[in-house]
C-alpha cells in the first residue's frame, strides 16, 4: 500500500484530496472539526518534509455558488488546526488558481474553493481533472468519505500523475477495515443496527464468512422477529424482506456464525420522546405499540458477547438514540465495546449514526478507531472495490 511515507516531497507541491465536508451552523461556523483534524497529520507530514500542500474538497450539495457552501467559511478553522496560515483562492481551476499554486512556497498551504461549484467534478470530467492536476507535482488522496465516488478529484485526476499515494488517514481507514475483515484475533463480532435490513443485506452476506458472532439491533430487528412468527405491533418492518431474513439466519447457521437478536424491547405507544413506554418480549409487542430500543435483558446478553470478543465492528444504533428515552441500548453497546477495547480488543466504529453516538456519549477515545466515511465503509464491508482507492493502485 503506497502511502505518503513513500513520496519525496521536498520542494514539491502536493495536490491533496481531503474531506472537509463539515457541518456549519446558521452563522456559517464549523460545528464539528473532526474531519479537518483527521486530515491534519497528512498535511503536516507534507510540510515537515519540505513540501507545500494544495487542498481540495467539496462541501455540501451546492446548486450554484451559494455562499453557505463556500470553503472560505472554514479557512479559519483549518488554519487553527494545522497551525499555519492557510491561503484561499476563490475557485479550484483557472488562471487565478494556477498562479496561486505556482507562487506557493515550501511550508505553505493553499485551500481551493468548493469542487462541486463545478458540475464537472461529480461527472468525473477528464478535462476538469486535468486542470486540477496542473496544480501539483504529486497527488495524494486522503478523503475516505468520498473514496466510493468516481469523481474528477477522487479518481480521474490520479491518471495524470506518475507519483500518487494514499494519505495517512485513508491508509489508516483501509488498514482498520482489513484488520476487522481479515482478523485472526477471535472471536470476531459484528454489531449491525439501523432501520432497515435492505441497507445492510450485502454487508451481512459479505461478513458472514469473517465473523463468529453477528449481533442485530435497531429497526431491522423486527423484520427478523416477524419472519420467525413474532408479534411486532406497529414496529418498523420490511415485509418484502422477511424471506431474506430467514435465508440470512439459515446461511449463518450453515457457516457456524451465532446470530444474536434482541429478546426484549422498549416499546412505545407513539414515536415520541414523551410516549408511554414498557419493556416487553421482542416477539410480543401489542398492536398500537412499537419497539424503539432494545430492552435490559438484550443489553446484558449483547454485553456478554461483546466483552469476550477480540475484534469488534459496530455499524448502526440499537434504537432511536436521538431521543433520550430510547438511547439506553445504544449507550450500553458503546460502553461494552469500550470495556472490551480496554482489555485489548480491536474495535472499529463506522457509519453516521454510530459515529454520532460514540461522540455524543464521549466514547470516541475509548474505541480503537472511528471511521470518517459512512458510505465508503459500507461499500468496503460489502466487498466492493472503491474507485478512489483503485485509482491510487493503478
Amino acid at each position: 500500500m503506497k502511502t505518503i511515507n513513500d513520496l519525496n516531497l521536498e520542494n514539491r507541491k502536493a495536490l491533496v484530496r481531503v474531506d472537509f465536508n463539515v457541518p456549519l451552523n446558521d452563522d456559517l461556523q464549523v460545528t464539528d472539526t473532526s474531519r479537518i483534524a483527521a486530515a491534519a497529520p497528512t498535511v503536516k507530514k507534507i510540510l515537515d518534509n519540505g513540501g507545500s500542500a494544495i487542498l481540495m474538497s467539496h462541501l455540501g450539495r451546492p446548486k450554484a455558488r451559494e455562499k453557505e457552501f463556500s470553503l472560505e467559511n472554514i479557512v479559519g478553522e483549518v488554519s487553527e488546526i494545522l497551525g499555519v496560515e492557510v491561503k484561499f483562492v476563490h475557485d479550484c481551476v483557472g488562471p487565478e488558481v494556477e498562479e496561486a499554486a505556482a507562487n506557493l512556497r515550501p511550508g505553505q498551504v493553499l485551500l481551493l474553493e468548493n469542487l462541486r461549484y463545478h458540475p464537472e467534478e461529480k461527472e468525473g470530467d477528464k478535462d476538469f481533472a486535468q486542470k486540477l492536476a496542473r496544480l501539483g507535482d504529486v497527488y495524494i488522496n486522503d478523503a475516505f468519505g468520498t473514496a466510493h465516488r468516481a469523481h474528477a478529484s477522487t479518481t480521474v485526476v490520479a491518471q495524470f500523475f506518475e507519483e500518487k499515494s494514499y494519505g495517512l488517514l485513508l491508509a489508516k481507514e483501509i488498514e482498520s477495515l482489513e484488520k476487522v475483515l481479515g482478523s485472526s484475533k477471535k472471536p470476531v463480532t459484528a454489531i449491525l443496527g439501523g432501520a432497515k435490513v435492505s441497507t445492510k443485506i450485502t454487508v451481512i452476506e459479505n461478513i458472514l464468512d469473517k465473523v463468529d458472532h453477528l449481533i442485530l439491533g435497531g429497526g431491522m430487528t423486527y423484520t427478523f422477529v416477524k419472519a420467525q412468527g413474532g408479534q411486532i405491533g406497529d414496529s418498523l418492518v420490511e415485509d418484502d424482506k422477511q424471506e431474506l431474513a430467514l435465508k440470512i439466519l439459515e446461511s449463518a447457521r450453515a457457516k457456524g456464525v451465532q446470530v444474536h437478536l434482541p429478546v426484549d424491547a422498549v416499546a412505545a405507544d407513539q414515536f415520541s420522546e414523551t410516549a408511554q413506554t414498557k419493556v416487553v418480549p421482542v416477539a410480543e409487542i401489542d398492536q398500537g405499540w412499537m419497539g424503539l430500543d432494545i430492552g435490559p435483558e438484550s443489553r446484558d446478553n449483547f454485553g456478554a458477547i461483546i466483552r469476550q470478543s477480540k475484534t469488534i465492528l459496530w455499524n448502526g444504533p440499537m434504537g432511536v438514540f436521538e431521543m433520550e428515552t430510547f438511547a439506553q441500548g445504544t449507550i450500553a453497546v458503546g460502553e461494552h465495546i469500550a470495556a472490551a477495547t480496554s482489555k485489548g480488543a480491536f474495535s472499529l466504529v463506522g457509519g453516521g449514526d454510530s459515529v454520532a453516538a460514540v461522540k455524543k456519549y464521549n466514547l470516541q477515545d475509548k474505541v480503537s478507531y472511528v471511521s470518517t466515511g459512512g458510505g465508503a465503509m459500507l461499500e468496503m464491508l460489502e466487498g466492493k472495490s472503491l474507485p478512489g482507492i483503485e485509482a491510487i493502485k493503478s
